[in-house]
């Protein structure tokens, strides 16, 4: 009798958490109304691997996939538009990045271009006017 209630309560538990594990490795990353069309390619297209923010995606971790920090202004700003649009076009296995796939069957050069300067302004969103992160705010050194 008892395994019949623990069969009764587990078995939809189990199935509830199995769909909430599927749910969120294979939905795409949410997309706000109020986002640009470049902002839309960004989080249809690059979003499950680089992250909203372009710092990484936990799903790209789980897959063994270690994607490019596009947040970096470092990185970012030595590679030139043509490198990222070649890159997001081709896909990355001519250049040795395999975990890259091409865009170019399902983009347009236009969007391309868009996405790329979408890729340049991830860097500014995340760190400050002198390249640096923002500091948190808070109560100010030395107060208590």
């Amino acid at each position: 009798m008892k395994r019949k209630w623990l069969l009764i309560i587990a078995g939809p538990a189990a199935l509830l958490a199995a769909g909430s594990l599927a749910a969120s490795l294979f939905l795409p990353h949410p997309i706000p109304r109020t986002a640009t069309p470049a902002q839309r390619l960004y989080l249809t297209h690059c979003a499950s691997c680089h992250g909203a923010n372009g710092q990484g995606s936990w799903r790209a971790t789980l897959l063994l996939i270690r994607p490019g920090n596009l947040a970096d202004k470092r990185i970012m700003d030595s590679l030139s538009d043509e490198y990222l649009h070649s890159l997001i076009k081709h896909g990355g296995a001519t250049i040795g990045k395999p975990g890259m796939p091409a865009f170019g069957f399902h983009l347009s050069d236009e969007q391309i271009q868009d996405l790329v300067r979408q890729l340049r302004m991830l860097g500014r969103h995340l760190t400050g006017s002198s390249g640096s992160p923002p500091r948190a705010a808070g109560p100010a050194s030395g107060a208590r």
